[in-house]
């Protein structure tokens, strides 16, 4: 039986990966220097080791002792705001950080690899779905970050390694209030905690090239992400391939739609406060998924309503005025 090592796995993303793989009886083991992980997403009775993808030995040492048989590599760092601002930090982190984890790999054997990277590859798609064969024109230091990983688990296959590398879209949502993205810089937890707060979210940008002159991205449900982290693990585990593959709906949602879905699941005004853009943020990003349906046999269940109505319910908590209305199945995508 295959176990594996699940780096960040006490985040936000990676606290659902582990507890899709746990759901699919996979064995594993956490891996996160807690940094801005919770040690309390994580189960007793999993192991958790307390350290940075960056220290190598502790990393090596860890997969000797749990005899691990493969990675599922989430530990980074993800704002692309900051990284404009601290682009050496991102660099040291991301970058260093790969290289860390597979000399590692490299150094006991393990071939199997699961890598975490972004729809920030793309930097502004010259077409309205963007696929996997699209040119990559990162924006940001941390797109550029996450391009460099792929090209670093790209070049270990000289290394025996078999690899398939995920360019998540902008992923929000929640499986468990446990799990919820507390201090997430991204739109989701933003608006979220704007609105319990009594304040008005922000709108960054109202004039881009887009139907309402905000931003189209491709939301995903973490729970739908976790999922495909699964579907990648058992490929990677049955065969020997280098792939990269979109995770996303395939479907766009300017932030005026996210908004007005916002409002009509929380019931509150969620008109926004109008601010300059924000450098690095290209007008419209959205997944062409088939590859996912081919190569991974997955593809996203939940649709926006779900994201958000989740999303609030974990900010929310037990304030009977503030939970979600419900949802009904109409809201999943197929």
């Amino acid at each position: 039986m295959m176990s594996w090592l699940l780096t960040g796995g006490a985040g936000y993303i990676g606290s659902h990966v582990l507890r899709a793989m746990r759901a699919d009886s996979l064995d594993v083991v956490v891996l996160d220097d807690l940094s801005t992980g919770d040690a309390g997403r994580v189960p007793a009775t999993v192991p958790l080791v307390t350290a940075s993808v960056l220290d190598r030995d502790a990393v090596q040492r860890a997969l000797v002792e749990y005899e691990i048989s493969g990675v599922v590599h989430l530990a980074a760092k993800k704002s692309v705001g900051e990284s404009m601002c601290n682009p050496l930090h991102y660099y040291r982190e991301n970058v260093l950080g790969v290289v860390s984890l597979l000399a590692a790999m490299n150094a006991v054997g393990v071939r199997r690899l699961v890598y975490s990277s972004s729809a920030a590859v793309y930097g502004t798609p010259a077409t309205d779905a963007v696929d996997e064969t699209a040119p990559l024109q990162p924006e940001s230091p941390y797109g550029r970050t996450k391009l460099i990983g792929e090209w670093l688990v790209g070049d270990a296959v000289a290394l025996g390694l078999s690899s398939v590398s995920l360019r998540y879209f902008n992923v929000v949502g929640c499986a468990d209030p446990g799990l919820a993205d507390v201090g997430g810089t991204n739109l989701f937890p933003l608006v979220m905690r704007a609105l319990a707060g009594g304040e008005r979210p922000t709108l960054f940008g109202e004039d881009y090239p887009t139907h309402d002159g905000s931003c189209i991205r491709d939301y995903i449900h973490v729970q739908d992400l976790a999922e495909a982290h699964v579907a990648a693990a058992r490929l990677v585990a049955s065969t020997t391939c280098q792939e990269t593959v979109n995770i996303g709906c395939g479907r766009g949602h300017s932030v005026l739609e996210v908004l007005s879905a916002v409002g009509a699941v929380t019931g509150r005004d969620a008109t926004p406060e109008i601010l300059p853009r924000r450098p690095g943020d290209p007008a419209a990003v959205v997944a062409a998924v088939g590859k996912a349906r081919r190569l991974l046999g997955w593809q996203a269940q939940h649709g926006l309503d779900d994201m958000v109505a989740s999303s609030w319910h974990a900010l929310a908590g037990d304030d009977p005025l503030a939970r979600p209305q419900a949802i009904s199945p109409a809201g999943a995508a197929r």
